[in-house]
């Protein structure tokens, strides 16, 4: 059996930085993609726990989701917007605020409130160059018409998102831009609501973009590092049983895309995981020289831990079996195999958190 473990203690210490950063800024935990593969509902609890109660979420399941789990009063903010009617009515139904990045998405959802006679909660999204949704910079005039002419809509909130590279000046470019969007609104007699602009990148990189709230994610899992003293922990590590122990004899070969030939006798453990499971899976690298380099250096230092006892995996990862040197440990079939796992790419794998 393959089992994902995703470490309580290490999520805990995440949050504990999380809320650090965000000083007096309220925290949405962004539980996108079942939490990163970390599992929406469990994930949740954690964060519920440890005192934070607002999620963010980019799917009408996964808002669903977390009503069926007992997430029956906190704040759901859906960070998609649509113009689609079934999608407004489940997420409508499911007491979630909406968003609206556009004239089109905001008359349809106050369409449908006035349809229903109710008023529905949103926030209104503002795209200060990530280009994936929001209101343009340059068209003000728009995002007013949405504060002047919905009537069924409560805009309780407005947001951004910042680039996830390097903090610098174009961190502050786009805050500027956000800026000067709150400023004519504020002008024009609106109220903004809650003010959020930091994903994780942003909250552990750019201080200036903490403001009435920010949004969590990837950062719950040590991801975003700042430094190596940041406090993070990477949460999730995979665990398997070794299926078989064999004697591979000098100048075999091993591997399967890129194989390697046994300078000696070699005692080889072969674990049932690959990288149809997410092992040996990273997430993208910078292009160039460097993100080679990266990845060259880490292809060559690949080790799991056997018993506690680190070994080498020898060749290159398999698709669903890795071979690994347990010459000089003391092992046996049946003895459990740890490796890095990033929760994000496990498959077929049982969740557990421990």
């Amino acid at each position: 059996m393959r089992v994902l473990v995703i470490e309580k203690a290490a999520v805990k210490q995440n949050i504990r930085v999380v809320k650090r950063r965000a000083g007096g800024a309220a925290v949405y935990g962004v539980l996108s993609g079942d939490a990163g593969g970390a599992g929406i509902a469990e994930m949740a609890e954690l964060l519920r726990a440890e005192g934070i109660g607002r999620f963010a979420v980019s799917e009408a399941e996964e808002a669903e989701a977390l009503r069926k789990a007992g997430f029956v009063d906190e704040e759901i903010l859906m960070l998609r917007s649509t113009t689609d009617r079934e999608v407004l009515e489940r997420l409508v139904d499911l007491n979630v605020v909406c968003t609206i990045s556009s004239v089109d998405t905001g008359l349809a959802l106050n369409a449908l409130a006035e349809n229903r006679s109710t008023v529905a909660e949103a926030h209104i999204q503002v795209d200060t160059g990530m280009g994936f949704g929001g209101f343009l910079v340059g068209e003000p005039e728009k995002i007013l018409l949405a504060y002047r002419s919905l009537p069924n809509v409560a805009l309780s909130g407005i947001y951004t998102q910042i680039h996830a590279a390097p903090a610098g000046q174009e961190a502050e470019h786009q805050l500027q831009q956000f800026q000067r969007v709150l400023d004519a609104i504020h002008a024009a007699g609106f109220e903004t609501g809650t003010v959020h602009a930091a994903g994780s990148y942003a909250l552990m990189h750019c201080d200036l973009a903490r403001m009435d709230a920010v949004r969590a994610g990837s950062v719950l899992l040590g991801r975003c590092r700042r430094t190596k003293d940041d406090g993070l922990s990477t949460v999730g590590h995979g665990e398997a049983g070794i299926a078989e122990m064999r004697w591979l004899p000098k100048g075999h070969t091993v591997g399967a895309e890129k194989t390697a030939v046994l300078k000696a006798p070699t005692r080889v453990a072969v674990v049932p995981v690959g990288y149809q499971h997410g092992f040996g899976v990273e997430r993208p690298r910078p292009a160039g020289l460097l993100g080679t380099l990266g990845r060259w250096r880490r292809g060559r230092r690949l080790y799991v831990r056997v018993n506690g006892q680190r070994a080498r995996v020898i060749g290159s990862v398999g698709v669903s079996e890795t071979l690994v040197d347990v010459t000089d440990l003391k092992c046996s079939a049946g003895d459990v195999v740890s490796f890095d796992l990033d929760p994000m790419y496990a498959r077929d794998c049982v969740r557990q958190y421990r």
